[in-house]
């Protein structure tokens, strides 16, 4: 499965410096993604992921997140500074569920 929107980024409430920056999935691609990896999650829910923003793309993993009712994703401080990218900016993200 494949998905490609945009999404704001935010900090961690948890964890208020810029090292825990996020942006949400879409909570219908969310749903679509808890029904095709059913149980074939990781710690924490976990699902891995390859993800493009801009021309940087790299593995990670996607969370889930009650409070949002949808998955989370970090994106790393490289990948900020490579697209020239803060907190409350919009990015356009691709991302592709990894499965096997």
């Amino acid at each position: 499965m494949r998905l490609e929107f945009d999404a704001e980024l935010w900090i961690w409430e948890a964890r208020p410096d810029d090292a825990w920056t996020f942006v949400s999935l879409p909570v219908d691609a969310s749903d679509e993604i808890r029904d095709l990896t059913g149980g074939q999650r990781r710690g924490f829910g976990a699902v891995r992921v390859e993800v493009r923003i801009g021309t940087s793309i790299w593995r990670t993993s996607i969370f889930p997140d009650a409070k949002r009712g949808a998955y989370v994703l970090p994106v790393k401080k490289a990948v900020r500074k490579a697209q020239k990218l803060g907190a409350g900016d919009t990015a356009r993200v691709a991302v592709e569920v990894l499965i096997g």
